[in-house]
């Protein structure tokens, strides 16, 4: 059965029609990085040339071949360690032809030192160990304080990142300043850095520093430790990370609860410019002024407004006695329209009883006869002759005698 190999590839040009140079070197290139894609090659660096355009030039050769490199000057200004001949090195690229020579070469866009790759291997399994249990969280992360009295660094003691931290802070706003002084490079530096920032959160400092100058990842290896990440993220007292350049990031930096690219920046970070606070603080102390005066007049206004409704004890007097004068006035009123009805209504029952008062009838002529008991005579049956009677006239009383009945007639 025939193999890939073993197929004739179709021509894609012939005697008659033949391919312009620049046409096949530019469908080699294509074939070449279609075929490989992003390859990795270790080797020796030899050869290097580095122009004033930032670009580096090499080759990497190993005991059989050489291979042309190019990194150009964005990738190589990444790179964390000298590029020198005969360094052992892995370069990482796509392989490309150079059209105007026609040479093979690696279009490299990152390099390390050979057996790095291992280390950094290890690293990232340990960056995601550590990812997965929350350590790099915000959330987590405590906040740097505005204003601190105190601040604890922790680096050596000769290094430059402790000169820089103390200029800026004495520069911008002079704090005390507690040195926690601990090797950051060699074999104990990690124990060495774990310890000082765990002498450094008993002290009462209001935030740390921890930091160092730039190096190689084997000078910064102390700061990507297990235990010195594990001591960040335990730490009471908030921590600003400033290890190596702005281009390099170590566990430290994701673990701190603020990372400064730079000592300097760390400093920077930590404290105000006191100019700036004096004006803030100036500002805000024209705010409140400006604030009082403000509610001091409105409630001066308040004052007035309510004053103007207030009045004197002989004011509330005076209106107190003419209030009662007009009330008493409308008491006689109507003390006087209520005595004219009841005298109109008490002459309305004077005449109606006088209609039936028997004076009244008495005054037209005639009696009433009372019997010896005292009884009104109303028929003549009542009485006896020889009984003795009284006779009520409309002016005094007789006393008579009954001579004689009469039956009334029918």
């Amino acid at each position: 059965m025939p193999t890939d190999a073993d197929k004739t590839p179709t021509p894609i040009c012939s005697r008659e029609q033949p391919l312009g140079v620049t046409r096949l070197v530019s469908m080699a290139g294509r074939s070449l990085d279609q075929r490989f894609g992003v390859v990795w090659v270790a080797g020796e660096v030899s050869n290097l040339r580095t122009p004033s355009s930032g670009h580096l030039y090499f080759t990497l050769k190993d005991a059989r071949a050489a291979l042309p490199v190019v990194m150009f000057r964005s990738a190589a200004s990444k790179l964390r360690f000298r590029l020198e001949d005969g360094l052992g090195v892995r370069c990482r690229g796509r392989l490309s032809i150079y059209e105007v020579q026609g040479r093979f070469q690696l279009t490299a866009d990152f390099a390390e030192p050979e057996g790095v790759g291992a280390q950094q291997i290890a690293l990232e399994k340990l960056k995601a160990k550590l990812a997965k249990e929350g350590l790099f969280d915000a959330a987590r992360k405590k906040p740097l304080p505005r204003l601190p009295r105190r601040i604890a660094v922790v680096s050596s003691r000769t290094g430059a990142a402790l000169r820089d931290i103390l200029k800026v802070l004495s520069r911008r706003c002079p704090v005390r300043v507690l040195l926690v002084p601990t090797s950051v490079q060699g074999r104990d530096a990690s124990w060495g850095v774990a310890e000082g920032l765990r002498r450094a959160d008993k002290l009462g400092a209001d935030v740390i520093i921890v930091a160092r100058g730039g190096g190689s990842a084997e000078d910064l290896s102390a700061f990507n430790n297990e235990g010195v990440a594990r001591t960040i993220a335990s730490a009471t007292t908030p921590v600003i990370s400033a290890v190596g350049h702005e281009t390099d990031l170590t566990l430290a930096d994701l673990v701190a609860d603020a990372r400064a690219p730079t000592p300097s920046a760390a400093a920077e970070l930590a404290v105000p410019v006191h100019r700036e606070l004096a004006e803030s603080l100036a500002a805000l102390r024209t705010r409140l002024a400006r604030a009082t005066l403000a509610r001091l007049r409105a409630e001066q206004l308040a004052l007035e407004r309510l004053r103007g409704r207030l009045i004197t004890p002989a004011q509330m007097i005076a209106r107190g006695r003419q209030r009662l004068d007009e009330l008493g006035s409308r008491l006689e009123r109507a003390v006087e329209r209520e005595l004219a009805s009841r005298r109109e209504a008490l002459g309305k029952l004077v005449a109606g009883l006088s209609a039936h008062s028997p004076l009244d009838v008495l005054a037209r002529g005639y009696c009433l006869a009372r019997d010896e008991r005292d009884a009104l005579v109303r028929d003549a049956a009542q009485l006896s002759v020889g009984e003795r009677i009284s006779l009520t006239l409309h002016r005094g009383e007789v006393a008579a005698r009954v001579e004689a009945l009469k039956e009334p007639s029918s």
